[in-house]
């Protein structure tokens, strides 16, 4: 019997899919679940509702955590934009788990998050799915290691079509805004990888001048000039994939003799001015940080993740959650299977459940990350002694 098992079933009747697939994702387990996490799409709000609190029926004492999605992932497949529900059903013998709803203050001139766990030296993860419209998920996220050191977060963003329309469930309970989630911890052997999903060209440059998130100069050349530089080498392939989309890495570790895959924080190439040879990019760079643009297409993301998963270093990973992004599956690759399939190959007869997000949550070099085009994945494996 497993310790992980995960379901998916589909048709209009969310709910009665709900208990079908936590009915699937409880059948291999060798013990009642400590954690169910449950993801529904196709449906409006009140739906998403119903199969919310079914699936927390089904699932008895459990810990209960999903979202509505635009897509879900579960039983080796993908499915997007058809009504679907994904499960996930986790044992954890020695196990602490700590589920929480946050929500924001006003307070003067800020905004203040309240709701998170206090943490504690066992902590071993924490899983956020967070609302796009109400939740301040980047400033929260980027600064977390302020509040939550050395907590890897990993997750993704409730699908909605404005604020108030996405459906996030902790405990038994649905919000409609804020962010819900739960902190791991105890004897838990767990692992993260993010997969950005992009290839580098160019060589590695260090900003010799910025001011927040626009470049003026790189390795003592003006940005953009050093731009086309690099672009007009490239063949003309490559040029196509930089024109439809031009993104740059962020290293994260200034000291590594070479910066490879998962090394880099990709951002997106957001504009440029030829008057001052600038180009503005997806965050803050300071001065002295070493960068390198990059292009991303369904080769270079299939390439990514499956290196990164080779790399992996949990093995053998008896579970998994992976919250991919909406811009992938048919997006991006043939069918909307593509992710589900690599972590197939990678992790064997893993439970493997997750969701298409609005945006990713994931450690980057240690530290936490909102990204977009990636594969977020936190994968459990055996706990010592086993």
């Amino acid at each position: 019997m497993a310790r992980f098992g995960d379901g998916l079933a589909l048709g209009p009747d969310l709910s009665e899919a709900a208990g079908a697939a936590v009915e699937q994702a409880l059948a291999p387990l060798s013990a009642p679940p400590d954690l169910v996490c449950v993801f529904v799409s196709g449906g409006d709000p009140e739906r998403v509702e119903d199969a919310a609190m079914r699936a927390s029926e089904a699932a008895g004492d459990a810990v209960v955590l999903g979202c509505s999605a635009s897509g879900v992932i579960g039983a080796g497949r993908g499915v997007e934009e058809d009504g679907a529900v994904s499960a996930w059903a986790a044992v954890l013998p020695g196990a602490r788990l700590e589920p929480f709803r946050l929500e924001t203050l006003k307070a003067e001139d800020r905004l203040i998050v309240v709701g998170m766990p206090e943490g504690r030296d066992d902590d071993v993860v924490g899983v956020l799915l967070a609302d796009p419209f109400s939740f301040p998920v980047d400033a929260f996220v980027e600064r977390s290691g302020e509040s939550l050191p050395g907590l890897p977060l990993v997750g993704g963003m409730a699908e909605g079509t404005a604020r108030g329309t996405a459906r996030l469930f902790v405990g038994g309970e649905v919000f409609d805004d804020g962010a819900v989630g739960v902190v791991i911890g105890g004897t838990v052997t767990a692992a993260t990888v993010v997969s950005q999903g992009a290839r580098p060209i160019g060589p590695d440059m260090v900003v010799t001048r910025a001011d927040e998130n626009v470049l003026y100069e790189l390795a003592g050349q003006p940005a953009l000039e050093k731009l086309e530089e690099i672009v007009l080498a490239l063949p003309e392939e490559e040029q196509e994939l930089a024109g439809r989309g031009l993104l740059i890495g962020v290293a994260m570790d200034e000291y590594a003799d070479e910066h490879e895959h998962g090394d880099f924080l990709v951002r997106g190439v957001v504009g440029a001015d030829t008057d001052s040879g600038a180009i503005a990019i997806g965050d803050v760079v300071d001065v002295g940080r070493t960068v390198r643009f990059q292009v991303r297409d369904a080769g270079a993301a299939e390439d990514d993740l499956a290196e990164l998963l080779e790399r992996f270093d949990l093995s053998p990973v008896e579970g998994a959650l992976v919250f991919s992004c909406n811009g992938r599956g048919r997006a991006m690759f043939p069918d909307s299977d593509h992710d589900a399939k690599v972590l197939d190959r990678a992790f064997g007869p893993a439970g493997v459940g997750g969701f298409f997000a609005a945006g990713e949550i994931g450690p980057v070099a240690g530290r936490n990350h909102v990204h977009g085009f990636t594969a977020s994945i936190l994968a459990f494996g055996r706990t010592s002694g086993e």
